[in-house]
């Protein structure tokens, strides 16, 4: 069969490519190729944290103190990563957190990180700060997709971008509660003149948080959504205490990758509280500072159901477009894998407090 010198270019790109894309072997390894390839303002965006930016600092070094203790001579010949979600079932416990600003990172931005996520059989969270519209987001997935909401000072807006992200197909809302005000992102601000106008098709103007939104608010949106509501934002146990109280499905216990308020803790060290007010009654995932597959086990083993990666998905956005977002994510998961082997535990309820020294 002949192949035409256009099909034999292709071939000859796609091997290439696949070929840089493997010679990356860590996720450390894709933040240093993703600088050479995404423009200063985009990566002081996805970058940048609050102030000082030291909370973004503790979110992963509070994961190099926590030290494992593993077990030896058990049959870890096969290893079980599922999980169940609000009655659905993961292929491992890795979920691919809302981010915005991704078409500054790559042209097809957001499209391009759902069909990378559905290749490595991932959850993606749609942000609302998507540069596309959620429908045409949720199209391109071959996954399970989720949306991220800001309730709106326009309830009304927001009731109907709620109805066209479940109508769109997306299977969960994680409502962001820990933004009444920006954070001083002053890294950000510094560049924030080198980058281009963008659309914000899913928000109403730019001043889309709503400094009023109170409980209330959560009752009133869980009176009309047809899917589970996940609180996202959650650092505080007594507010832990209140979610489950109120109804909700889950809480992901986030500093919003510490772009909001710094020197609040490294969520790892808040998520023990957190588990313990929630007791099991609801799931919790965790976001912030995942980096290797050991981070993984360390957050299940302090309470979390699911974990959540954003800043590296956009470093293999930024490096190959989908086949860089799908290669990031088989890195944690099987990095993931190989720590379960390592430690001696062959599925996830194995692992418990008992896995850290």
């Amino acid at each position: 069969m002949l192949i035409s010198a256009l099909g034999l270019t292709a071939l000859r790109v796609g091997a290439q490519e696949r070929a840089r894309l493997d010679s990356l072997f860590s996720l450390f390894d894709f933040q240093v190729e993703a600088q050479k390839h995404i423009s200063h303002g985009a990566w002081e965006r996805i970058m940048g944290a609050s102030a000082d930016e030291i909370t973004m600092r503790w979110n992963h070094e509070a994961y190099e103190h926590i030290r494992l203790k593993p077990r030896i001579l058990v049959d870890v010949s096969k290893v079980d990563t599922r999980v169940k979600l609000f009655g659905e079932e993961l292929a491992f416990p890795i979920v691919l957190a809302p981010t915005g600003a991704q078409s500054f990172v790559h042209p097809e931005g957001d499209l391009e990180s759902v069909r990378g996520a559905g290749a490595a059989k991932a959850t993606l969270c749609i942000s609302s700060s998507a540069s596309l519209k959620i429908e045409d987001v949720a199209k391109a997935a071959t996954g399970p997709v989720w949306f991220q909401l800001y309730v709106q000072r326009d309830r009304g807006f927001t009731r109907e971008l709620v109805q066209r992200a479940e109508a769109a197909g997306c299977r969960a809302l994680c409502v962001t509660v820990d933004s009444p005000t920006f954070g001083a992102r002053n890294r950000e601000d510094r560049s924030r003149a080198e980058l281009p106008p963008r659309e914000l098709p899913n928000l109403k103007g730019k001043d889309y948080l709503d400094p009023t939104l109170a409980w209330k608010d959560i009752d009133w949106l869980r009176g009309f959504a047809k899917t589970p509501v996940m609180l996202k934002g959650v650092l505080n146990p007594d507010d832990a205490a209140i979610a489950v109280k109120a109804g909700v499905a889950g809480i992901i216990v986030s500093n919003h990758g510490a772009r909001n308020l710094d020197t609040v803790p490294a969520t790892i060290d808040a998520l023990p509280l957190v588990a313990e007010k929630v007791e099991g009654r609801i799931p919790i995932l965790v976001d912030g500072g995942i980096r290797r597959g050991t981070d993984v086990i360390k957050a299940l083993a302090r309470g979390a159901t699911a974990v959540q990666i954003g800043r590296p998905y956009l470093w293999g956005l930024g490096v190959g477009g989908a086949a860089g977002v799908t290669r990031v994510v088989e890195i944690l998961r099987r990095e993931f894998e190989m720590t379960m082997m390592l430690m001696g535990r062959p599925t996830l309820k194995s692992i418990d407090k008992s896995v850290l020294w």
